[in-house]
């Protein structure tokens, strides 16, 4: 099982944006899914370039799993690194993930489209209101 540490030392030792691109899109292609039946407009990640559907399954101890698809494979990827990023995490976990610091050590900041960009923050944004972690 792939670990944000260990996601940010493949990236670290792979310079060329080519392949850190082809392993967003290998790290996309290990996402389990949902279930049809939740890819619901309720699940739906408003403010992505293709169609993302975000699910919080909150554990008796607090913890919550999130579980995510799409209909993009680099969106896939970019869920994937959300996914190892937040779940597993209570809410202050969540609130303390520092997702700026991680974007620029995998180079996302460099090499995302606007719209990309945009939509990873925005599946970022859903996972803080999902696990009620107040906005800054």
């Amino acid at each position: 099982m792939t670990t944000l540490a260990h996601l940010l030392d493949d990236f670290e030792f792979l310079t060329d944006w080519e392949d850190r691109y082809r392993h967003l899109i290998e790290l996309g292609h290990t996402l389990p899914g949902l279930a049809e039946d939740e890819h619901t407009e309720a699940n739906r990640v408003t403010g992505c370039m293709s169609q993302v559907w975000l699910v919080a399954d909150q554990q008796p101890d607090g913890r919550y799993i999130f579980r995510a698809d799409s209909d993009g494979i680099i969106a896939k990827g970019l869920i994937a690194i959300v996914l190892l990023a937040y779940s597993g995490k209570t809410s202050a976990e969540i609130a303390a993930v520092d997702i700026d610091t991680i974007f620029k050590q995998l180079g996302l900041d460099q090499h995302l489209v606007v719209n990309r960009r945009n939509g990873f923050f925005a599946m970022v944004a859903r996972i803080k209101a999902l696990a009620q972690v107040p906005a800054h």
